[in-house]
C-alpha cells in the first residue's frame, strides 16, 4: 500500500497511484493516476529545483512525508492533509465524505470522494475533482489570475479555468492561513472557493496534479517567491518598459504613426514605445509590413530611434487562407487541425486559421518570418495577439503533450505562443525579452510575458475591475501587467464624462507596472484604403492631447511622475526579476501582520514605498485611505501623517492621493 522511492512517498490502492514528494523549499508536489504509468509532464514546475533534508515515515496508522514548513499524512485508505511543521496547524485536508474509515469523525454514507475520478466513455480520460475542507470559513484567498469580477478576495467564488479575452486562468492562490495552492494542470476547468468545500476540476484529463508551499509566518512574499523558484521568474524588464507607451487601434499608415512619436518629442514629453497595432499587414499569416500603407519600415525604425522611441508591432497568430504562406504551413502540417467541419478557426477580416504554437517546426516557422520583417529591421517588442484565444478550435491528434482533450490546449496555448518568441530573441542573444499578451498560464512570466486585461469596456465599473485583476495577477506569479487606460471599447475623447473616466484611469496607469495609453475610441474614423489591412476600420485619436486642454495637463504632470519614479521602478522591475516578487501588490503583502490590510480592496502598494489609493467613481472629491503603522508622506501635500488609522484625503480631478513611506 505505501512505499518509498527515493525521496518520494507512493501510496497504492485499487488502481489508482498516488504520489507525493519533496518539490523545492517547503513545498510538496502531489500527482494522482489511473493510468498504467505517472505521466511525465511538469507543467508550470519547469525549474530546477535544488534536494532539501525532507523526511519520511510509514507505519501502520498512515504515512508522512516532511519538506521544512510543510508535511503532508496520508491515512491507510488514502486520505491527504497537509499541514504547518511550525505550527501544527492544519492547511489542507481532503474533503471526503465515505465509510472507508469508520472510525473517522467524519464518515458519511454521502460517498464523496476527495479524488474523484469520473470516467469519460470512450476517451481513457476522467473528468477530475479535488476537494478541499474549508478549515478555516474567514480564510482569504488571492491569486489565480486574471477576471472580470470586483473582489480582490476570491473566497466564496466559482473561477472558470480557461482564457477567454480579458479573463487568464493562472492556477496559483495565495491563502491568509499561509500557503500557496498550484492546480498544476493546463485542463479547461472550475475552481471553486467555498465556505464549506473548496474544489478544483478539470473536465478532461488522466492525472491529479497540484503543488503545496507553506510559510512559517504566513508572509506571503514567501509563499509567491516559493513559487517563482519552482516556475520561473521574469526576464529583466528592459529599459524602454519603465515608461510611457502610446497606442491606438490603429496607426493606419507609417506617416500617421511618425508625426504622433514626432508630436511627443515637440512638446518634450516623455515616450518610450509606440505601437503598431494590428492589420498593418497585407493579410493576416504574411508577418510584415503592408508595402502600400507602410512603404520604407527600415526608415520609420531608424527615425524613432533617432527620437530615443522604441516601435512595438502586433503579431496574429492566424493565418488568411489567401496569405502567400497559406499553402506551405498547410503542407507542413503547421496549422491547427479540427475534428470536423470547415478548417476556419476565425472568420474575421478573413477565413483563418491558427499556426500550432505547440508545434515546435510551426514555432520556428513563425519566428523567422517575424525575425525577418520585424527583429532584424530594429523591432525588438511583439505584441503577441492570441486573436480570441476562447474561439480556438484544436484537433488533440496535433497536440503534441496528449493531454486527452481539444480543450485543454486552451488554456497552454498562450504560453506556448509567448515561448515562440522567447526562444527565438534569446537566440539572437537578447535576453531582456518581453511578449505583450493577452493571456497567460502559470509560468508564462519566465517567457517575459507582459499581460493586458484585453478588450475591456470604457466605464467606470470595469475601471474598478482592473484594479482586482492587476492585484491577483501579480499574487498569481504575473507581476507584468498592464491595462487599455481609458478602456477598449468606446469612449468619446470630447465626451466630458468619458474625460473624467480616463482621467483616473491615467492617473492609476502612472502606478502600474507598465503604463500603456490604448483603446478604440469613437467616433470611427473613414477607411483609409481598399486593399490588405486597410479594410480594417481605426478609432479616433487617442493621444494625451486627444482630450482637451484640461486633461492634458493632468496628463502631462502623470507623465513626469511616472518618468520621475524610472529609477524606483527599474528596482521593482528587478525584485521581479530575481525573486519574483509582484510590481503592484496588496497592501497585505508589505504588511501582513495588520489585520486592516487583508480587508482592503481598493488601495494597493506600488512597491513597498507607495500607497495608492486610485478614484474608482465619478464625481469623488474626498477619499477614505487606511495608512498602515508608520509615517507617510502625501505625494501631492503634506508630510508626517501617522499611520494606524483611516484618514480622508481631498482628491480633485488633477489628483489621485499616493502616501510614500519616507526612505530610513
Amino acid at each position: 500500500m505505501f512505499s518509498k522511492e527515493g525521496p518520494r512517498l507512493v501510496f497504492r490502492y485499487d488502481a489508482e497511484k498516488l504520489w507525493i514528494e519533496p518539490w523545492g523549499t517547503n513545498a510538496v508536489r502531489v500527482r494522482a493516476t489511473k493510468l498504467a504509468q505517472m505521466p511525465e509532464e511538469n507543467w508550470a514546475l519547469q525549474m530546477k529545483v535544488p534536494q532539501t533534508d525532507s523526511s519520511m515515515k510509514i507505519e501502520e496508522t498512515g504515512a508522512t512525508i516532511t519538506n521544512g514548513h510543510v508535511k503532508a499524512t496520508v491515512s491507510p485508505f488514502g486520505k491527504i492533509m497537509i499541514y504547518n511543521t511550525e505550527t501544527g496547524q492544519l492547511l489542507l485536508e481532503e474533503y471526503a465524505r465515505n465509510r472507508n474509515d469508520l472510525l473517522d469523525p467524519k464518515c458519511s454514507s454521502l460517498q464523496i470522494e476527495g479524488r474523484e475520478f469520473a470516467a469519460i466513455p470512450g476517451t481513457g480520460n476522467y473528468r477530475l475533482s479535488a476537494r478541499f475542507e474549508s478549515v478555516d470559513p474567514n480564510e482569504r484567498i488571492y491569486g489565480m489570475g486574471q477576471y472580470q469580477q470586483p473582489y480582490l478576495n476570491l473566497k466564496g467564488l466559482d473561477l472558470e479555468l480557461a482564457h477567454r479575452n480579458s479573463q487568464a486562468s493562472v492556477p496559483f492562490a495565495v491563502s491568509s492561513l499561509g500557503y500557496g495552492f498550484l492546480w498544476n494542470n493546463p485542463g479547461v476547468g472550475r475552481a471553486t472557493f467555498g465556505k464549506h468545500v473548496m474544489t478544483f476540476e478539470a473536465y478532461s484529463t488522466t492525472t491529479l496534479d497540484y503543488w503545496v508551499v507553506a510559510s512559517k509566518t504566513k508572509q506571503p512574499s514567501e509563499l509567491v517567491e516559493g513559487y517563482a523558484s519552482v516556475t520561473g521568474t521574469v526576464p529583466m524588464m528592459p529599459e524602454y518598459g519603465l515608461g510611457f507607451w502610446q497606442c491606438k487601434l490603429r496607426y493606419q499608415t507609417q506617416e500617421e504613426l511618425l508625426e504622433v512619436a514626432r508630436e511627443y518629442r515637440r512638446r518634450e514629453l516623455p515616450l518610450d514605445v509606440i505601437v503598431c497595432d494590428f492589420f498593418h499587414w497585407p493579410l493576416q499569416g504574411e508577418w510584415k509590413f503592408d508595402p502600400v500603407y507602410w512603404p520604407d519600415p527600415d526608415a520609420m525604425v531608424r527615425e524613432l530611434k533617432s527620437l530615443n522611441v522604441e516601435l512595438m508591432v502586433s503579431i496574429w497568430p492566424t493565418v488568411d487562407k489567401r496569405s502567400e504562406n497559406y499553402d506551405e504551413m498547410v503542407s507542413k502540417g503547421l496549422l491547427i487541425r479540427t475534428d470536423r467541419g470547415i478548417r476556419t478557426a476565425m472568420n474575421f477580416e478573413g477565413e483563418t486559421v491558427h499556426y500550432d504554437a505547440t508545434n515546435p517546426e510551426a514555432c520556428d516557422y513563425v519566428w523567422k518570418k517575424a525575425k525577418q520583417n520585424y527583429y532584424d529591421k530594429g523591432i525588438k517588442i511583439f505584441w503577441l495577439d492570441e486573436a480570441e484565444p476562447e474561439y480556438n478550435v484544436y484537433d488533440f491528434d496535433n497536440y503534441r503533450y496528449h493531454l486527452g482533450s481539444n480543450l485543454e490546449i486552451g488554456n497552454v496555448y498562450p504560453l506556448c505562443y509567448a515561448q515562440t518568441f522567447y526562444e527565438g530573441m534569446t537566440r539572437e542573444g537578447q535576453s531582456n525579452v518581453l511578449n505583450l499578451l493577452r493571456c497567460a498560464w502559470a509560468g508564462s512570466q519566465r517567457y517575459g510575458a507582459l499581460v493586458w486585461s484585453g478588450d475591456i469596456a470604457s466605464s467606470w465599473g470595469v475601471f474598478r475591475c482592473q484594479l482586482v485583476a492587476g492585484l491577483n495577477m501579480g499574487m498569481a506569479g504575473i507581476p507584468w501587467w498592464t491595462t487599455d487606460i481609458g478602456g477598449f471599447h468606446g469612449g468619446d475623447p470630447n465626451d466630458e464624462k468619458f474625460r473624467e473616466l480616463f482621467v483616473r484611469w491615467f492617473q492609476w496607469g502612472a502606478f502600474c507596472p507598465v503604463m500603456r495609453l490604448h483603446g478604440d475610441r469613437e467616433p470611427r474614423q473613414p477607411q483609409h484604403g481598399t486593399t490588405g489591412g486597410a479594410t480594417c476600420r481605426s478609432g479616433a485619436a487617442n493621444e494625451v492631447w486627444s482630450y482637451g486642454e484640461k486633461v492634458y495637463n493632468i496628463c502631462v504632470k502623470y507623465l513626469k511622475i511616472r518618468e520621475q519614479l524610472r529609477e524606483y521602478t527599474r528596482s521593482l522591475m528587478k525584485d521581479a526579476h530575481e525573486r519574483g516578487t509582484p510590481v503592484m501588490r496588496p497592501c497585505f503583502y508589505d504588511f501582513p501582520d495588520d489585520e486592516r490590510c487583508w480587508e482592503l480592496e481598493d488601495q494597493y502598494m506600488y512597491g513597498a514605498e507607495y500607497l495608492c489609493a486610485p478614484v474608482l467613481v465619478p464625481g469623488m472629491k474626498k477619499r477614505k485611505v487606511y495608512l498602515p503603522k508608520g509615517k507617510w508622506n502625501l505625494l501631492d501635500g503634506e508630510e508626517g501623517w501617522d499611520g494606524g488609522r483611516d484618514v480622508e484625503v481631498d482628491c480633485p480631478i488633477e489628483s489621485m492621493p499616493v502616501f510614500v513611506r519616507p526612505r530610513s
